[in-house]
């Protein structure tokens, strides 16, 4: 499916999945989607900014106070430019933050400011993902209405198995788009 004109803010936090992030952006601008990526203090030190900047052809968002690019705050700016939020990945402390209503960063002041569909894709040690809390944030982010791409089963950077590896970039992309409203008719 065509993304062609629509507007995505891809969210990054900090785990090692950030990797497929950098991927998930790529096929989205692929798909003629105008992608600008929020990253995390966490997810730089996992991907850099100029990897998602080279990817989108944006710059990267990552300050929660930029007078000079954003004048009302990137968390107002971009989320109301946005069609979808997707936070990819979406670590165990950001399911927290974001469950609790924290928005101690831009990209956690975004999921508050943002009224257009949010996405979230865990990604986590199986240990962790298993946790009754992180289950508990996850059951609450659905009932505030986000919706969850969960993880997949299968081998995990912490050299076991097991389910907790981030959702493939082709899946994250056709949950985008399911809950993409339909595009205004051109005048």
């Amino acid at each position: 499916m065509s993304l062609a004109g629509r507007e995505i803010v891809l969210g990054v936090s900090g785990g090692i999945a950030a990797y497929k992030a950098a991927a998930l952006a790529s096929l989205l601008v692929q798909r003629g989607a105008g992608v600008t990526a929020v990253l995390t203090r966490a997810a730089r030190r996992f991907v850099g900014s100029a990897t998602f900047a080279a990817l989108t052809g944006r710059p990267v968002a990552g300050r929660a106070f930029d007078p000079a690019g954003h004048p009302l705050g990137p968390h107002i700016e971009l989320a109301a430019r946005a069609e979808v939020l997707v936070v990819a990945p979406a670590t165990a402390d950001f399911l927290h933050r974001a469950a609790t209503g924290a928005a101690d960063d831009l990209l956690a002041a975004l999921v508050l400011c943002a009224e257009c569909p949010i996405l979230v894709a865990p990604a986590m040690n199986a240990a962790m993902w298993a946790k009754a809390a992180v289950q508990r944030n996850v059951r609450q982010l659905e009932a505030d209405g986000l919706t969850i791409v969960p993880p997949g089963s299968g081998w995990l950077s912490c050299r076991q198995q097991g389910q907790g590896r981030m959702a493939e970039p082709d899946a994250i992309a056709a949950a985008i788009e399911a809950v993409l409203p339909p595009q205004a008719e051109p005048r």
